[in-house]
């Protein structure tokens, strides 16, 4: 890996300074995919960088990581380039200060791959609006993340009022798994579902979510009662001839239930952010299964 500082830089000095050091490596800028834009905290840049460096071997990216530091501080923007840590393509930890604090779009937009899709991240602390944000206005895909909010289904309630084609939510994409094993218990009849319940640890983001895609494709009110967690617990889907179920204690293995059939081990592994980031930068369109799941969970949240 190849690593650079500059201080009190510019976007045109970077990309100078990109050049140079893909050059020197002998591998030159081709072969990025698309241009991944992370907007973190500085506590929380390491752990966001790794997982989008993860991330990247499957799409290989340039990642820029604008980090807003002092705004009283005067304007400055220094930054730190790394040319082949683990991946084909590029990390750029972009930390502003003073009014860029506020103008991040005017250092990220230069630095964009040409022709290529641009995705914008927000680990932790995401705008109310996504599409509306100086980043996310420059971004085709804008993933954020509920499970960190203080109120988190409040904030999956949120994203419907202000959906863009376009926005997504790691708290969905966490159901993933979810959604293919109970499809998939689906492959043999087993009736019409009446109604279900969907157990989770308090104020799981995911759970609503998977209680409205539930309700979506059943067509039967699928509801939301507590456990003792830790995430999703336990599903129940009650038919004419039993109940179909799914329980997770650990974190690796769920069992599978059904009506006159034995109970059967299935894989139900908690992923980690970089399988997560990596899954949504397969599909770069939107998601209208998504849409239907935060529109419904609105329309019943109270609060």
């Amino acid at each position: 890996m190849t690593s650079f500082m500059l201080s009190d830089t510019t976007a045109s000095k970077i990309s100078a300074q990109l050049t140079h050091l893909r050059h020197q490596m002998g591998s030159p800028a081709v072969g990025m995919v698309l241009t991944l834009v992370v907007v973190c905290d500085e506590g929380e840049q390491y752990d966001a960088v790794r997982a989008a460096t993860e991330a990247a071997r499957e799409h290989p990216s340039r990642i820029l990581v604008v980090i807003a530091r002092d705004p009283a501080e005067p304007n400055r923007l220094d930054a730190e380039l790394r040319v082949g840590e683990s991946t084909p393509g590029e990390v750029i930890l972009l930390r502003l200060y003073g009014e860029l604090t506020e103008h991040a779009d005017s250092v990220v937009s230069p630095l964009l791959l040409t022709d290529t899709p641009v995705v914008a991240w927000w680990p932790r602390h995401s705008p109310d609006i996504p599409a509306k944000d100086s980043v996310g206005m420059l971004a085709q895909r804008r993933i954020v993340d509920a499970r960190p909010a203080a109120e988190p289904v409040k904030a999956i309630a949120s994203r419907a009022r202000a959906y863009v084609p376009g926005d997504t939510d790691l708290a969905w994409t966490r159901l993933t798994p979810w959604r293919s094993l109970l499809a998939a218990a689906f492959d043999q009849p087993v009736g019409k579902v009446k109604k279900g319940v969907v157990e989770a640890a308090a104020d799981h983001p995911s759970a609503p979510l998977l209680a409205a895609w539930l309700s979506e494709r059943l067509g039967a009110p699928v509801k939301v009662a507590d456990s003792a967690g830790p995430g999703l617990t336990r599903v129940t889907l009650s038919t004419a001839a039993g109940d179909v179920t799914i329980t997770r204690s650990d974190a690796r293995l769920a069992t599978l239930s059904r009506p006159g059939q034995p109970d059967r081990q299935v894989a139900l592994t908690r992923r980690p952010t970089s399988e997560l980031i990596a899954e949504e930068l397969r599909r770069l369109d939107p998601d209208e299964v998504y849409e239907a799941a935060i529109r419904r969970v609105a329309r019943s949240h109270k609060g």
